[in-house]
């Protein structure tokens, strides 16, 4: 989905030298409205040319990269390109990888496989990070609470609610938990496998899958068993 003419959209660079999940990469992020992606660069050199042609306001960032760590792609980043905000996409799970990245500036870091909603919050509040950066600067002040609500996290919530990506009855840690366990489990999983695995009830389980669901991440099918009722099976889309 590309942005309205009266919107500046905001220029994605992808670097990431799998082209395959590249291009997933680039459709996912052209769905939210407000982005487009200018680039696409699979190594170290590409990456640096495209960062000083197009300038672009984010980067998606993998952290393996041939010959080169995306870490010391982002410290690049950081150093010459001020103006360019970087969010990692990667399958490292290590602590000390995400603590890189947090202390390089990172604004967020996304484990693969990419799930389109988690990369859909992102970049609303991204968005919206944005935009209030902006009105503050015109007011030319800033108070202490602005500042607070820049960085509490409470702007996840506005940007949520302009998606309708966190609905009453949904929270963000939780759902976060739902969508890491159900995309390790490609032969399906139900609402009651999944609650016992990450402790809630059926009942929430099921909530948390069906708004899977709603966001196209997950699909449920019905699984008919030797006896008893069918039931529904939520496997990832992808």
């Amino acid at each position: 989905m590309t942005a309205p003419a009266n919107i500046t959209a905001v220029e994605v660079l992808v670097i990431e030298d799998d082209l395959r999940i590249a291009e997933i990469n680039r459709r996912f992020i052209e769905k939210v409205e407000g982005f487009t992606v200018v680039g696409i660069a699979p190594d170290e050199a590409q990456a640096k040319e495209q960062l000083d042609i197009l300038r672009p306001s984010l980067v998606l960032l993998d952290i393996y990269l041939p010959g080169t760590s995306g870490l010391d792609l982002l410290q690049y980043i950081r150093q010459h390109f001020r103006d360019t905000d970087v969010v990692m996409i990667t399958a490292a799970k290590e602590v000390d990888a995400i603590r890189e990245a947090v202390r390089g500036g990172a604004f967020d870091y996304i484990m693969k496989p990419l799930i389109f909603g988690r990369l859909q919050e992102t970049l609303l509040r991204y968005r919206e990070f944005h935009r209030e950066l902006n009105r503050l600067n015109e007011t030319g002040s800033i108070s202490q609470s602005d500042v607070d609500r820049l960085l509490s996290g409470s702007m996840k919530k506005e940007a949520g609610s302009d998606a309708g990506f966190l609905p009453k009855g949904i929270d963000k840690l939780t759902l976060v938990k739902v969508t890491q366990t159900i995309s390790q489990a490609p032969d399906g999983l139900t609402a009651e496998q999944i609650a016992k695995m990450i402790g809630v009830s059926r009942s929430t389980g099921r909530r948390y899958l069906e708004h899977l669901v709603h966001l196209g991440d997950v699909y449920a099918d019905l699984s008919y068993g030797v006896v008893g009722r069918p039931e529904r099976v939520y496997r990832p889309t992808r």
